[in-house]
C-alpha cells in the first residue's frame, strides 16, 4: 500500500474502498456513487486504474495499490496536480483524488494526447463543478501538448 507493506485481515466481503477508508485511514478514495459509475473511489493497483468501491479487498492480495496520499511526492505536487491547480481544473475536490489518479495513469500509458482521448479517459469520472475543459487543458498542458495557460 502505497510503497510500504500492509498485512491485515479483512472481511471476505469488505470492499476495498472501505478498508482504505475504514481500516487504514486513507481516505482520499471517496464513495460517491457505490456502483464504480462515478470515479470518486479510483486507485491505482499495479499501476492501473480501478474502481475500489468495485473490488474487494481480498482481491487485492499481493498487488501494488497507490492511492492519491501515496501518489504525492514528499516535495509538494505532481506535475498533473500543479496544472490541475493553476488551470483551474480542480473546484469542490471530491473526484479530484480519483480524476488525478486516472489521469496519472493516462499520462504515464500514452505518448502523445489529444483532446478527445483525455475526454474519453475522463467518461469514468464524473464532476458536477468544472466542466471538464480546464481538466483537459491541464493534462494535454503536462503532456505538452495544446494547453497553454488559461486566458487572465
Amino acid at each position: 500500500m502505497n510503497d510500504r507493506a500492509t498485512e491485515s485481515e479483512v472481511e471476505p466481503r469488505a470492499l476495498l474502498v472501505d478498508y482504505l477508508r475504514e481500516d487504514l485511514g486513507l481516505t482520499g478514495a471517496k464513495v460517491g456513487c457505490d456502483t464504480g459509475q462515478c470515479g470518486s473511489c479510483t486507485v491505482l493497483m499495479g499501476g492501473r486504474a480501478v474502481k475500489s468501491c468495485a473490488m474487494l479487498a481480498v482481491q487485492c492480495q499481493g498487488a501494488e495499490i497507490t492511492t492519491i496520499e501515496g501518489a504525492n511526492p514528499a516535495t509538494g505536487l505532481t506535475d498533473l496536480q500543479e496544472a490541475l491547480w493553476t488551470q483551474h481544473g480542480v473546484q469542490c475536490g471530491f473526484c479530484t483524488p480519483g480524476m488525478v489518479l486516472a489521469l496519472q495513469q493516462l499520462l504515464a500509458d500514452e505518448k502523445v494526447l489529444t483532446e478527445e482521448r483525455v475526454r474519453r479517459e475522463l467518461a469514468g469520472n464524473l464532476c458536477r463543478c468544472t466542466g471538464y475543459q480546464s481538466v483537459v487543458r491541464a493534462v494535454l498542458s503536462v503532456a505538452g501538448q495544446n494547453g497553454g495557460p488559461v486566458d487572465e
